[in-house]
């Protein structure tokens, strides 16, 4: 079991940056992968980034490649999402994930990952 709790989020303006964190607790953290996904209003859940338990591989959704960056802090059970030159259409509840080691592993996909923080809003004005 591993439970997750996001912070960071808030309110910025376009072109700002802001820093989530995801604090993991439960199950041995090196050896999970993580994930972040976001929910705007009236939208599916989308992909936004992964890490793999070894931190050496990474993915981007499109929409967010080059502008955010995944890493993770296994000493301190920690994933982040840092995200630049933020854009009105980034606003959305953002989720953390985390997963046992799959193989293969559909890192996209929300039934990918086993369990789910709370969320936490972040809010882009133009």
């Amino acid at each position: 079991q591993v439970q997750l709790a996001e912070s960071g989020g808030g309110w910025v303006q376009a072109g700002g940056s802001l820093r989530l964190s995801c604090a993991a607790s439960g199950r041995s953290f090196s050896d999970t992968a993580m994930g972040w996904f976001r929910q705007a209003p009236g939208k599916e859940r989308e992909f936004v980034a992964s890490i793999k338990w070894s931190s050496d591989t990474t993915y981007y959704g499109s929409s967010v490649k080059g502008r955010f960056t995944i890493s993770r802090d296994n000493a301190k059970n920690t994933v982040y999402l840092q995200m630049n030159s933020l854009k009105p259409e980034d606003t959305a509840v953002y989720y953390c994930a985390a997963t046992p080691p799959r193989n293969p592993w559909y890192f996209f996909r929300r039934t990918e990952y086993e369990y789910w923080g709370q969320g936490t809003q972040v809010t882009v004005s133009s």
